[in-house]
């Protein structure tokens, strides 16, 4: 990939990251149009059912007939087939661009490459990239529209020891960590817990200090063996109650398979102990995001597998004196 091809991706994928977390079940991705080495039109797909990054790109041009003849660089490839909008290929070809450079290819297999094909067949130059980067700014899309299951994170704040739970109460982890944990709120369609926890810690589950005017707040999901939980809670209560998923009677992997089929493409398991440690046991966490506090604690509130799995692509972040670690989940065999 030459220079100028890399740099102008990078600039599509700006406008890409404005989207995540704003445009489930569609992915995020952006585009910018190029003439001479020079930017003149950039656009970012807002949300699902809206235009998409192509479409937004031409249209911030102050006249539509300035983009013949010029190169596209987005993030994904073009869709080529109708949905909620019209196929961008379409919209390509109707503007008279001259080259796409495209970051990853579609990943759903039914269409993969299909854009690209319909673009090469009416003469238009095409680059196929699959940076990385573009990839993994769809983590959740690229596996739930092959599966049809969410991506899931399993989140959790931690001593040391691995231990979760303070013997006296309150956090483990500071304020610059929980702030971040709400930024990862936002960025997915459904938080899930367990009714011990509700039973214990009645909590919100809602995303705060995150500015939320043009997204919902996920959906709250509650697992329960019993179904027998407090009324009075939170989730049942409070203003955004409509938000909150019951299930009983059904396995974990039943109920994220029953999330998936609701477009649900990512879900945070939040804990408790037990929650964590059925996902990693059934193979069903995609992501970790644990937030490490430098202290040791007593007690046994920690969650155990017999998964074994290996994190991989880990990446560390200090905040503050805690220290955040994300990576994917392999599993052996």
């Amino acid at each position: 990939m030459s220079t100028p091809d890399f740099s102008f991706l990078q600039a599509a994928l700006v406008e890409a990251k404005r989207g995540v977390g704003r445009t489930s079940p569609n992915p995020a991705v952006g585009a910018v149009i190029v003439r001479d080495e020079e930017i003149i039109g950039s656009g970012w797909h807002r949300r699902a059912g809206l235009a998409h990054a192509e479409v937004e790109a031409l249209a911030s041009l102050p006249d539509r007939s300035l983009a013949r003849g010029t190169t596209l660089y987005v993030t994904l490839e073009p869709c080529s087939t109708p949905g909620r909008t019209p196929p961008c290929t379409e919209a390509i070809l109707e503007a008279g661009i001259r080259r796409v450079v495209i970051g990853t290819l579609d990943p759903n297999p039914a269409h993969a490459g299909r854009g690209v094909e319909i673009l090469r067949a009416a003469g238009v130059e095409v680059t196929v990239v699959e940076m990385d980067e573009c990839r993994r700014l769809n983590l959740a899309f690229n596996h739930w529209i092959v599966t049809r299951m969410p991506w899931v994170i399993a989140k959790a704040g931690m001593s040391l020891n691995g231990r979760l739970v303070r013997p006296s109460g309150g956090w483990i982890t500071n304020k610059t960590s929980r702030a971040d944990a709400h930024q990862l709120r936002a960025q997915v369609d459904a938080i899930l817990i367990g009714g011990g926890t509700i039973r214990a810690d009645n909590p919100q589950l809602t995303v705060r200090g995150v500015p939320m005017e043009d997204r919902p707040q996920p959906w709250r999901v509650v697992v329960s063996r019993s179904g027998n939980l407090p009324p009075e809670s939170t989730v049942f209560t409070d203003e955004y109650r409509d938000r909150t998923l019951v299930f009983t009677g059904l396995s974990l992997r039943e109920v994220l398979a029953e999330l998936g089929r609701r477009e649900i493409t990512s879900v945070m398991i939040e804990g408790g102990i037990q929650m964590l440690g059925m996902a990693f046991d059934e193979r069903l966490v995609n992501q970790i995001c644990f937030y490490i506090a430098p202290l040791l604690l007593g007690g046994t509130s920690t969650f155990s597998t017999i998964a074994s799995p290996q994190i991989i692509n880990p990446n560390y972040e200090r905040f503050g004196d805690d220290v955040r670690v994300t990576g994917e989940v392999v599993y052996p065999g």
